[in-house]
């Protein structure tokens, strides 16, 4: 393969990852894929003698370096706000995001009318998550556990975990955890036992 035909597809690369991150809801991974992108893309220049958009890209790498940066140091505005299982803010979340939570949770039902704890968190004044479950003393089966796709990088959990025992919850309990929520729930330090995942709070 020739020089300039290599050089050639470490720039179609490196574009390529700029253009999808733009595609990305989670800001985090958006900035992660455009920084990688924007990385490649600088190489790219660097080879072909580009200067001026060399520079430019490193400057876009450093940019999202200092947001990332600045993400992971400040605590976000969540607010956690108890709602009715059965009311019109989670049958309105519900219907808004259904798409979503089918594709995150195939298979997973959950009988609404038997719920009787559910908790909305906002991020100033947008809803970020919902945790719906039944609790009794102290303890809650958790139905559903869902992030917006803005928020999946695992601090809005972060902050339920925080939180919900200010709202007499000190034990949850989740069955029949999705292979993608596994993740999920060993960073928020949830451990197996039995087939069930379990967080003291």
């Amino acid at each position: 393969m020739e020089t300039a035909t290599i050089y050639e597809i470490i720039g179609y690369v490196g574009s390529a990852l700029v253009l999808v991150s733009f595609l990305m809801a989670s800001v985090v991974k958006l900035r992660i894929v455009n920084s990688v992108g924007s990385l490649i893309f600088a190489v790219y220049a660097l080879l072909i003698k580009s200067y001026p958009t060399m520079v430019m890209n490193i400057c876009l790498v450093l940019i999202n370096l200092y947001y990332l940066w600045k993400l992971r140091n400040s605590e976000p505005n969540y607010r956690l706000i108890p709602v009715r299982p059965d009311g019109s803010y989670v049958d309105a979340f519900l219907t808004l995001h259904r798409e979503d939570i089918v594709r995150c949770f195939p298979g997973r039902n959950w009988n609404q009318a038997e719920l009787n704890r559910a908790f909305l968190v906002c991020q100033g004044d947008t809803a970020a998550g919902l945790l719906l479950g039944t609790e009794q003393n102290g303890a809650l089966d958790i139905a559903l556990d869902y992030s917006t796709p803005a928020y999946r990088d695992s601090s809005e959990g972060r902050y339920l975990v925080e939180h919900l025992r200010q709202e007499g919850i000190s034990l949850l309990r989740y069955e029949h955890a999705e292979e993608g929520h596994v993740g999920y729930l060993t960073r928020l330090d949830f451990k197996q036992k039995d087939g069930v995942w379990e967080r003291r709070l």
